[in-house]
């Protein structure tokens, strides 16, 4: 494993050499290829339909932070892993300005929609009117990618959906930060989305998705430190303890 100047770590998932990103994304160099999961936009915006109010700048700051990405690494194909929107109705409430943004992320590129379960309601799906390719998977470098994990080890999978998160202790306290999860075979990203949140990597959700304890990569300021499972701290005595495997 090594670290790019801008703080990714690099590591091969199933043969395929890759970096991830402090951003929280995957770059397949081999292919030009940037991936994100879980950009969730608009939550903002549907917990403000229900009541909950929270500052309605989600959508711009993923947008802004996924731009960074897109100019930092010049990408031939965006990837974006699933659940894009927060819900099938998310596109509606867009910013006229966002909308312009998101339009404008195929231009020069080729982006790839993988459907998630909030992108879609019945058999509509709210990425119909993008452009780009609208799938259920694709497969880069060799890299199967798709939204959901499939249970049981799968060699060469890259999901979502998850939104892992690892519990450390940094200078005598716990803090908490997105991560990705992988064992080397398979790799599950942390959710892109500012508004996303995440679910600790020791949840006995991930249980029986590795062969073996994966490595967190943890994603820091500066760069993205790669922590032994053993180290992280669950949230409650119904984490699992160890592996979950």
């Amino acid at each position: 494993m090594t670290r790019t100047s801008c703080g990714s770590l690099w590591l091969a998932i199933a043969g395929a050499r890759c970096a991830l990103t402090c951003a929280g994304a995957l770059w397949l160099p081999a292919a030009r290829a940037l991936v994100a999961g879980d950009l969730h936009l608009e939550k903002g915006s549907a917990y403000a339909a229900k009541g909950s109010l929270l500052p309605p700048y989600d959508t711009r700051e993923t947008l802004s932070a996924l731009e960074r990405e897109l100019e930092r690494l010049k990408p031939r194909t965006l990837v974006l892993l699933g659940d894009s929107f927060h819900d099938p109705r998310a596109l509606a409430r867009l910013q006229s300005d966002d909308a312009l943004r998101l339009a404008a992320l195929a231009r020069g590129r080729d982006v790839v929609w993988v459907e998630g379960n909030h992108d879609r309601k019945g058999e509509a799906t709210a990425l119909a009117a993008l452009p780009g390719l609208v799938c259920d998977e694709v497969e880069i470098d060799g890299l199967t990618l798709r939204h959901e994990p499939r249970p049981g080890p799968q060699p060469g999978e890259v999901s979502g959906h998850l939104h892992p998160s690892a519990r450390v202790v940094s200078r005598g306290r716990a803090v908490r930060r997105r991560c990705f999860l992988t064992d080397g075979e398979r790799l599950i990203l942390p959710a892109f989305g500012a508004y996303a949140g995440g679910l600790n990597a020791r949840d006995a959700a991930f249980a029986g998705l590795f062969r073996s304890a994966p490595l967190a990569a943890v994603l820091g300021r500066e760069r993205v430190r790669a922590i032994p499972y053993a180290a992280l701290w669950g949230d409650s005595i119904s984490d699992i303890s160890r592996s979950p495997s």
